[in-house]
C-alpha cells in the first residue's frame, strides 16, 4: 500500500470511529459489498444481522467504496444470486456527471453544478409531477462523488422487472417518442375532383396540437411548441439557425416561415391544429420539436443502472474513497442550495496542516475556503483528502521523498 492509500486509510478509519452508515430500509435482506485501499479485492455476497455487526466491519475493514443491493433477498449473504432468492427491488435513478456533454472540459465544481439541475429536473418534471411519487417516496442522495441518487423504496414498485424499469427509463429520457403521436394528422375533405373512375375526394393533411388539458409528453410537446413560436416570432433568422441545428433552411425560406407563423399564432393554440400555416411550415416546426426541441425537455439518467434489478448502490453515511466526500442523503428542499463541497466534508476531518504535492495546478472552493494551490504546499487535512482521493495530489513533499532515497 503507498502513501496516498495509507493516509486516506488513516483518515476514513477517523471517520468511521465516529460516524455510522445509515442503514437502508429492511437492511437484513440486502447483500452489502466493499473495496479497500490494501487490497484490489471486491467483497461482496455479505449480509449483516444489525446495524453494530456492521460499524465492527467498517471500523475493523476501512472500505475504500461501500455498497449495498437496491434488491431484497430472502438469503442476502448466499455466494450465488440463484442461491440469495430475489424478493424484489427498489426504483433507482443514477445521474453522474461523468455521462455530462462536455464533462471533460468542466471543473469538479462545474461537473456538480450541472448533474444537480438535472437531478432537480428529474425529481421536479417527472418522478414528482408525470410519475406522481410524493416527496416523502423519493430519497435523494448524493453519491459522495460526481452525482446523485434517488432511491424509490415504495412497495408499488417492488417487483416491477427489468422491462417496466427499461420503460420507465425511455420515458424520462425521451427514447423512441413517436411525433405522429404527438402531433398527429388530421385528414380534412377539401374538394371533390370528377375522374373516369368516379369522384375522388381531395384531403389536406393538417398537423394537430395536444389540448391543453393534455399530459405527459403531449402536454410538454404543446409547451415547448408555445416556446419555439415565440421564437420564430422574435429571434433573428441567424440566431434561430444556431438556436436549432435542424432548421437547415436559408435565411429567406426561415423569413417567409416566420411570417407564416406570426400570422398564425393567435389562432394556433385556439384552435389546437396548425391549419392556418402552409405545410412547408408544419413540418418543419414538427421536425425541430423532434430533433431540437424533445430531447430538451427530457431528463438525465444513466440508463443501464434503473433496469437492473440486482445493482449494488452506494451506502448513505459511507464515504467515497476517490473523493473523501460523505454520501449524504438529502430532502429535494435540501438539493436546492446543496453544495457537496461544503455540506458532504466529514467533521472529523480536521483544520491542521498536511504537506502535500500537487500534480497540476489546482483551484476550488471547499467548506468555505478559496484554493489556488501548486507544487509543495499545505492544506487542511479536509482538503488534502480530497486532492489525494481525486489523484490531483501526492501525500507529503515530492523533495523529501527524493532526498529520503539517498
Amino acid at each position: 500500500m503507498d502513501t496516498n492509500s495509507r493516509f486516506l486509510l488513516k483518515s476514513f478509519r477517523k471517520y468511521y470511529k465516529e460516524n455510522h452508515p445509515i442503514m437502508p430500509d429492511r437492511f437484513t435482506k440486502r447483500e452489502f459489498g466493499f473495496m479497500f485501499f490494501d487490497r484490489p479485492m471486491v467483497q461482496r455476497h455479505m449480509g449483516f444481522p444489525n446495524p453494530e455487526d456492521l460499524n465492527r466491519f467498517m471500523i475493523a475493514q476501512v472500505p475504500s467504496h461501500s455498497y449495498y443491493s437496491t434488491a431484497y433477498y430472502r438469503k442476502p449473504g448466499a455466494q450465488t444470486m440463484d442461491e440469495k432468492e430475489w424478493l424484489g427491488a427498489d426504483l433507482i435513478f443514477d445521474l453522474d456527471a461523468d455521462h455530462l456533454e462536455g464533462a471533460d472540459r468542466m471543473s469538479y465544481s462545474e461537473m456538480l453544478g450541472k448533474i444537480k439541475e438535472e437531478m432537480i429536473n428529474l425529481t421536479d418534471s417527472f418522478l414528482f409531477s408525470d410519475l406522481g411519487f410524493g416527496e416523502d417516496s423519493v430519497h435523494i442522495t448524493f453519491s459522495g462523488g460526481r452525482g446523485y441518487h434517488a432511491h424509490i423504496p415504495s412497495k408499488d414498485v417492488l417487483t416491477l422487472g427489468t422491462h417496466e424499469r427499461r420503460e420507465l427509463v425511455d420515458y424520462i429520457t425521451c427514447s423512441g417518442l413517436d411525433i405522429d403521436w404527438v402531433f398527429p394528422f388530421q385528414k380534412v375533405a377539401t374538394s371533390q375532383m370528377k375522374t373516369s373512375a368516379g369522384s375522388r375526394t381531395n384531403v389536406a393533411k393538417d398537423r394537430l396540437i395536444p389540448p391543453p388539458e393534455a399530459g405527459g409528453w403531449k402536454r410538454r410537446m404543446r409547451n415547448g411548441l408555445m416556446d419555439l413560436v415565440n421564437d420564430f416570432c422574435d429571434l433573428d433568422p441567424k440566431v434561430l439557425r444556431r438556436t436549432y441545428p435542424s432548421l437547415s433552411s436559408n435565411n429567406s425560406t426561415v423569413i417567409k416561415m416566420q411570417e407564416d407563423i406570426r400570422s398564425s399564432r393567435k389562432v394556433l393554440f385556439d384552435k389546437n391544429n396548425m391549419a392556418s400555416m402552409n405545410r412547408n411550415t408544419q413540418e418543419m416546426l414538427v421536425r425541430i420539436m423532434a430533433e431540437d426541441v424533445a430531447p430538451s425537455l427530457s431528463a438525465e439518467v444513466d440508463k443501464p443502472v434503473t433496469p437492473d434489478i440486482k445493482r449494488i448502490i452506494r451506502l448513505p453515511g459511507s464515504v467515497h474513497g476517490k473523493t473523501g466526500l460523505r454520501v449524504t442523503p438529502i430532502t429535494r428542499h435540501q438539493l436546492t442550495d446543496f453544495d457537496p463541497l461544503r455540506d458532504a466534508v466529514p467533521s472529523s476531518y480536521s483544520d491542521g496542516p498536511v504537506r502535500i504535492t500537487l500534480k497540476k495546478d489546482y483551484e476550488f472552493d471547499m467548506k468555505g475556503e478559496h484554493f489556488s494551490l501548486s507544487g509543495e504546499t499545505e492544506v487542511p487535512e479536509f482538503a488534502a483528502v480530497f486532492l489525494v482521493g481525486r489523484k490531483a495530489a501526492d501525500y507529503g513533499y515530492a523533495s523529501e521523498k527524493k532526498e529520503s532515497l539517498f
